[in-house]
């Protein structure tokens, strides 16, 4: 096996960690999305996502490739382009208004636990991403419970800043 790729696609072995490697690699997601946007704000994150998803494609493919398991729990890198997904709300707010992305940390939490929930539930397309069997589908069921989680962000924050406060 590719050893690049295995070093992308476990994020450097935190998939080997025990129990619950896809939580320990959203978790991990966590720091690196903040050191993301502390270096080049919002764009510098969305740049990450998509180059996280390209490498994280190609990455799963050759882990998976002549495997009966399409989806083995090590893999975490689309973990980690999901949570980085659901930050996005966080860090563009952050970024455009100049202020510090960790003043959110309500956000962060919500983030965090909406992206788990809609990767372990995986409502509608959720679960077919991940019913297609490939690679692809490896990445996509994490990019879109990523958009569900920061669409949810979305929503708690005007909740809380437009109903709330």
């Amino acid at each position: 096996m590719n050893r690049a790729a295995t070093l992308i696609a476990t994020m450097m072995g935190v998939g080997y960690i025990r129990p619950a490697p896809g939580t320990w690699g959203s978790l991990v997601a966590l720091p690196w999305g903040w050191l993301l946007h502390v270096l080049g704000g919002f764009p510098l994150l969305l740049l990450a996502v998509l180059v996280g998803f390209a490498k994280g494609w190609w990455a799963t493919a050759i882990m998976t490739k002549d495997s009966v398991d399409h989806d083995p729990s090590e893999i975490v890198v689309d973990e980690v382009v999901g949570q980085w997904i659901a930050l996005l709300p966080l860090s563009y707010a952050a970024w455009s208004m100049g202020m510090n992305i960790l003043a959110m940390w309500p956000g962060w939490i919500a983030a965090f636990l909406l992206f788990r929930l809609f990767d372990i539930l995986k409502p509608g397309p959720v679960g077919w991403a991940d019913r297609r069997g490939d690679a692809l589908g490896v990445m996509l069921d994490d990019v879109i419970a990523g958009v569900f989680a920061a669409i949810g962000v979305l929503i708690l924050a005007g909740l809380y800043h437009g109903v709330l406060a």
